[in-house]
């Protein structure tokens, strides 16, 4: 009876209409496993063999419950191919980009900009990261694990592109949420110089005495945080996908040899264009405190007065810079923080003295490249090849060995990307934990959709000039 009183004839139009669709859909994502939901569709427009909506027909109580079970399923489902495939939203929660992007800015991201990937781990909640709210466990379940792959997008990463990205070292942490935030490495290395307490001197040793050195260092400080589990937890590790969100900005690509020397960042010899707003950090003596009016217009914030008041230097753009010495009444000095920091230094397992305003050279991966291997280059190259491309790596006797084989040389198989911040003094980036894999890639920002001040409640702290600001413009 019910198929009777249906006009067939716009049926067969909208089931035309949604499996065409459905099938670009497929082809885009080459996956042709979507086939099977075919015959559900053909079911629901036309057959109407399964009861779709049952609970149309219940008691009330039923039917009021289930209506709202209904909505609620097909808005999740929704949200997560949208997220998975097409945009999601992200907010700047620490000031490693300002002043380009603030905290409080929320983001636009595109995952076509760059082409979105197939889920590596399909099942998880939607609008989750990795962890539910509340109960505090794992909002996703680890199997099955797919294989990386990429469909094709609009573009691909470009050079000064701002990024959201997996971070790669957060394939490991642990699990006490004091600490899950911290980079797990750096705690390893950090903790293990500490309980051996002596540094040796690194120019009377041989390479592989260096390389073996960093590994008892590591194992040292693992084996404290792991034999210490009621302060930091149990050691877990993620997914690539389900590991934390960063942004950052590209600033070198896979091919190109990065070097940063006093600063500023050179890409095959050649300087690139410093972000118009790149912020530093200046020891700042004042006369008397800022204003907030001031502060306000250049776009100091409490975190920056902070840091002013605990460290004695805050962070400044050109602009905060020259317009700060040009008050007298207020600054007495500023001065330029050259401190050299070199223990948190990415490779982690070398003695290379390079800091975070002189870094490198390092040659950045690039796919079906390969790259000579040595002694002096390993600990550069080690993480790449073992972590993120999988495979066993050893060095013995002053020799590499990939699994199993002596080697010279590694031929990549992804391109990888550096990324920095803005707030290139107060900036957790590749400088601290390398390469990001392509794997990695999630997104592009296209514009900040909200802008909220954290110090700043209310009305007065919605920053109405950053609203619907397209962040390509952002240079």
């Amino acid at each position: 009876m019910e198929k009777k009183q249906l006009n067939m004839k716009k049926q067969w139009i909208k089931f035309s209409v949604v499996t065409v669709l459905y099938l670009l859909f497929l082809l885009w994502v080459k996956s042709w496993w979507g086939l099977l939901v075919v015959p559900f569709i053909f079911d629901v427009y036309i057959t109407k063999k399964i009861k779709w909506q049952w609970w149309k027909n219940s008691e009330p109580p039923v039917r009021f419950i289930m209506s709202w079970v209904d909505a609620l399923v097909f808005a999740l489902v929704a949200v997560y191919f949208i997220n998975l495939f097409f945009f999601q939203n992200y907010v700047i929660p620490s000031s490693s980009l300002e002043k380009s992007l603030l905290t409080g800015d929320y983001l636009f991201v595109s995952k076509v900009s760059y082409g979105p990937r197939i889920p590596e781990t399909p099942l998880t909640m939607p609008l989750t990261q990795h962890t539910l709210p509340v109960i505090n466990c794992k909002s996703y379940i680890e199997w099955p694990q797919w294989d990386y792959r990429r469909v094709k997008g609009l573009g691909q990463v470009e050079l000064n592109d701002i990024v959201v990205f997996n971070y790669p070292a957060g394939d490991t942490l642990v699990s006490n949420e004091q600490y899950q935030a911290a980079d797990y490495y750096q705690m390893c290395y950090s903790f293990g110089s500490q309980l051996l307490a002596y540094q040796p001197d690194f120019t009377r040793m041989t390479p592989q005495e260096q390389y073996d050195w960093f590994a008892m260092v590591y194992a040292t400080g693992r084996k404290y945080i792991i034999d210490n589990p009621s302060t930091y937890g149990k050691v877990m590790t993620r997914p690539v996908d389900r590991r934390e969100n960063y942004v950052k900005r590209c600033v070198g690509l896979p091919g190109q040899t990065l070097q940063i020397k006093n600063r500023i960042v050179y890409l095959d010899g050649k300087p690139n264009k410093e972000p118009d707003n790149v912020q530093y950090t200046y020891y700042v003596k004042l006369n008397q405190p800022i204003p907030d009016d001031l502060m306000e217009e250049l776009g100091i914030s409490m975190e920056d007065l902070t840091s002013l008041n605990q460290s004695g230097y805050m962070p400044l753009t050109k602009r905060a810079h020259d317009a700060l010495m040009r008050r007298k009444d207020i600054v007495q000095s500023i001065t330029l923080n050259t401190d050299t920091i070199t223990g948190d230094i990415y490779p982690l397992n070398a003695a290379t003295g390079w800091t975070r305003d002189n870094y490198g050279p390092v040659w950045i991966p690039k796919k079906g490249a390969t790259v000579k291997l040595d002694m002096q280059n390993i600990a550069v190259y080690e993480r790449p090849i073992r972590v993120y491309e999988g495979n066993d790596l050893q060095v013995k006797d002053g020799k590499i060995f990939i699994n199993g084989k002596q080697a010279d040389r590694y031929t990549f198989k992804m391109d990888y990307y550096w990324m920095m911040g803005d707030n290139r003094h107060n900036s957790a980036d590749s400088r601290y934990w390398g390469f990001v894999p392509e794997d990695h890639i999630v997104g592009k920002p296209i514009f900040i959709w909200w802008s909220s001040d954290p110090d700043r409640g209310g009305f007065s702290g919605i920053r109405r000039n950053r609203l619907f600001r397209l962040v390509d413009n952002i240079k």
